[in-house]
């Protein structure tokens, strides 16, 4: 009877903190450490979890792989990490604190830049290739699989033959700056609809908004 209860209790634990981990979200944003990159259009995964700390009054700490920020929303926890490793080298700071943490692959989301996509488009996606994308083709590696959720921000391709990383380094323009403020504030939205709906209403609501 004893053995019983115990492996009863077991389960309970077991279960307990399956719902716990379940509930809990790791959201990074990928982009190069460094005042020189940080208005960058490669660094739009800082820009964006930069301005979600902003609106919530978070504070960025630095701590291992990176900076967190944490904070809860309905019940939920998200974790805010913007690597320090570099973006040719994400997915180190993505698994230590996707197993730090016990978040699963399905609670994950990255998000990136995307050249095939105007500046400002909105995509979230579930799996897919790298795309060329050095900081998601290291986090493929490292996961060791392409079905993860990735939200890709729109940068444009307004760049001439075998300027693509000009590009992408480049500063936004006075353009892109004059409506990036209603875009990071999509953006935002469509990361805490991630959290709160689901993925799959989510690419309903949001993508090519």
């Amino acid at each position: 009877m004893l053995t019983y209860f115990k492996a009863l209790l077991g389960f309970r634990d077991q279960f307990l903190e399956k719902v716990d981990t379940m509930k809990k979200y790791l959201i990074v944003g990928l982009g190069n450490i460094g005042d020189e990159y940080a208005e960058t259009r490669h660094n739009i995964g800082f820009k964006i979890l930069d301005a979600l700390a902003h609106q919530k009054e978070l504070n960025f700490e630095t701590q291992k792989l990176g900076d967190v920020a944490i904070y809860k929303l309905k019940g939920r926890s998200i974790l805010c990490l913007k690597p320090s490793t570099y973006m040719n080298l994400s997915g180190k700071a993505v698994r230590y604190w996707m197993d730090k943490e016990k978040i699963p692959l399905e609670n994950l989301l990255i998000i990136t830049d995307d050249i095939n996509l105007a500046f400002g488009t909105l995509r979230l996606k579930t799996k897919g290739s790298d795309g060329g994308h050095n900081g998601l083709k290291d986090i493929q590696q490292i996961l060791q699989t392409t079905n993860y959720n990735r939200f890709r921000f729109g940068v444009g391709s307004e760049f001439g033959k075998g300027r693509q990383v000009e590009y992408v380094l480049g500063q936004w323009n006075e353009e892109e700056n004059a409506k990036m403020k209603e875009r990071l504030e999509k953006s935002i939205a469509l990361i805490e609809s991630f959290v709160l709906s689901g993925v799959s209403r989510t690419m309903n609501q949001f993508n090519g908004a």
